[in-house]
């Protein structure tokens, strides 16, 4: 599979976009592998980690994110859902649920009502120890200009999960002692 390839034909003309994302999903894929072979366990995949992490923000390429130089006119919040529509389109069924999954550390269907955000209600909460460890790893990371090269630290994580309730650090808080820093 060239994710590379399927990236820059979603971002098509977007090319400083792509690249923002392409670097970003390398940090967090890098994470997201050095957590899985630190657990020691046989069961997990490897590539499906590497390769979900590369593209869990294709969804970004629709969305109205000029700050990264996306010109599309979906809200950020939708890249999820886009993300999963792409990469289903494409064949990658399992891929497409890391996508929507990995918001946050996932929303409920409580938190997408209490929100009132623009998204389906249903449940988009990372199940698979996969798709948590990318959804983890991702945390650690931003798209945001000078950030985009520091790996955040787990208080810089709390304090913004809190910004959306107690339950989110919780889940954080899980995962932590889970997968480590």
């Amino acid at each position: 599979m060239d994710i590379e390839e399927i990236l820059a034909r979603h971002f098509g003309d977007a090319v400083a976009a792509c690249a923002i994302v392409l670097e970003h999903s390398r940090m967090v894929a890098n994470k997201a592998v050095r957590i899985a072979r630190s657990l020691g366990d046989p069961s997990l995949d490897l590539r499906f980690i590497e390769e979900a992490a590369l593209l869990h923000d294709i969804g970004v390429c629709r969305t109205n994110s000029p700050g990264i130089g996306c010109p599309g006119t979906a809200p950020y919040i939708l890249h999820g859902i886009i993300g999963r529509e792409i990469l289903e389109a494409e064949g990658l069924p399992r891929h497409a649920l890391v996508c929507e999954r990995h918001i946050g550390v996932g929303l409920t269907i409580e938190d997408i009502r209490n929100q009132e955000l623009p998204l389906p209600l249903r449940d988009m909460v990372p199940l698979s120890r996969e798709e948590r460890i990318v959804c983890y790893a991702d945390l650690f990371y931003s798209k945001k200009g000078d950030a985009l090269r520091r790996a955040k630290d787990p208080h810089e994580i709390r304090k913004g999960l809190r910004r959306h309730g107690e339950h989110r650090v919780a889940v954080f808080e899980e995962w932590f002692l889970e997968f480590g820093a």
